[in-house]
Order: structure tokens, then sequence, then C-alpha cells
């Protein structure tokens, strides 16, 4: 009877556990379905622009942006911040964040974005020893094991280095 208790528990584990990844990717591809709304809709935008100001250019009228053009403009800015929103959003769902200077996806906790390699606001390295640690518990592909073999013997200088002024 144990058995059949554990197999139930476990069948309905999975089963919360795929809900709610399933709900996870509804959710995500809501979230992509407006965000291609929003950009369809700023393409519209910029071609009323575009007609407005073709229009001036043959009537040969000036173009006051702020009376001719406000009312799209401002809703191009709606929408895109509406995009902004719904990216972030899907971060979240998919616990990452965006790097500020390359803006990949990078994971929630990274220290350094994988990409660019641009410091994170947050990181924790503070010396030496925990990069050559890190390193050495890291895995490498092949192709990199000579890098990871020279930022090792850089760490290993600065750690000399570091000693001998103490």
């Amino acid at each position: 009877m144990d058995f059949f208790n554990k197999l139930g528990k476990k069948v309905s584990e999975t089963y919360d556990a795929t809900a709610e990844k399933t709900g996870k990717i509804t959710k995500e591809a809501k979230l992509r379905m407006k965000i291609n709304e929003n950009k369809s809709d700023i393409k519209e935008l910029y071609t009323e622009i575009g007609k407005k100001v073709y229009e001036k250019h043959v009537r040969e009228e000036n173009i006051d942006i702020n009376s001719d053009l406000e009312e799209e403009c401002t809703k191009i800015d709606v929408l895109s911040a509406e995009i902004e929103t719904c990216l972030k959003s899907i971060l979240e769902l998919k616990d990452k964040k965006q790097c500020p200077i390359c803006h990949k996806e990078i994971e929630k906790n990274a220290n350094f974005c994988s990409n660019c390699g641009e410091k994170l606001e947050g990181a924790k390295i503070t010396n030496a020893e925990e990069v050559k640690e890190e390193l050495e518990n890291s895995e490498v592909e092949a192709d990199n094991e000579t890098e990871k073999e020279i930022v090792e013997e850089e760490v290993s200088g600065e750690e000399s280095e570091d000693n001998t002024q103490e």
C-alpha cells in the first residue's frame, strides 16, 4: 500500500510541476503576442507619421512636430512602454534578468554578463581566491581550456603579489 501512496504523491508532484511550467509558457506566449501586436501598431503609426510629413511637404507647408505629430508620438511612447513591461514580465517568468549594456538575457544571480562580460550590480567577487575557486569549480569546454589556464596563472600571480605586499 505504501508503494501506491508514494506513486500517487510522485504523480501529483509531477502534475503540479508540469502545470506550473505550462502556465508560465502560456503567459510568456500571451506576452509575446502582445509585444508583436504593439510592434505592428507602432509600424502603422510610423506610416501615419510619414504620410502626414509627406502631405505637408507636397503642400509646401511647414511641419510643426508638436502640433501635427504629438498624438502619434504619444501613442508610440505608450506602446513602447507596454512592450518594455511585457519584456520585464517575461524575464521574471524565466527567473532571469537583462544585462544593462548588451541587453541579453542572463541568470538572475550572475555576477557578470555571459555575453559582454560586464560586471553586474551587486557582484560580490572580492578577491583572487574566490575567482580561482570559481574557475576550478566551473565546467570549461575543451576549446576554452587554454584560456582557463591563462586566467588561472594571472590569478595566481595576483595572489602572490597580494601576499608579498602584506
